[in-house]
């Protein structure tokens, strides 16, 4: 199982984006965990994960995030602002999956 962690600012507006990640991940047969947390909480989550996704909103975070997520040997990216804004689920469960193949 592979295990994707959203954060946002309030970890409230990426809730609707992990039913739909969720959604086509059921429909591919995909086994994910996905769940979503406010950016004060990614510390203590990301030891869970195997990537992190971060929302757009929280870019400015991405270098510090990257060296806790290396530290933690999970793969980062922030969410595509488009994808992110249309609650594009298959685009940002794509995104996740190509993370998880990519070789360190």
């Amino acid at each position: 199982m592979k295990h994707i962690l959203l954060a946002c600012s309030a970890g409230m507006s990426t809730s609707l984006l992990v039913s739909k990640m969720e959604e086509v991940a059921k429909e591919k047969g995909e086994q994910v965990k996905i769940w979503a947390v406010a950016q004060d909480k990614v510390i203590k989550e990301i030891e869970k994960a195997d990537v992190l996704l971060i929302g757009p909103q929280m870019r400015f975070l991405k270098k510090k995030l990257s060296k806790i997520a290396a530290d933690a040997n999970v793969k980062m990216d922030v969410i595509d602002p488009v994808a992110y804004g249309r609650i594009d689920g298959e685009a940002v469960l794509k995104r996740a999956l190509e993370l998880l193949k990519e070789v360190n």
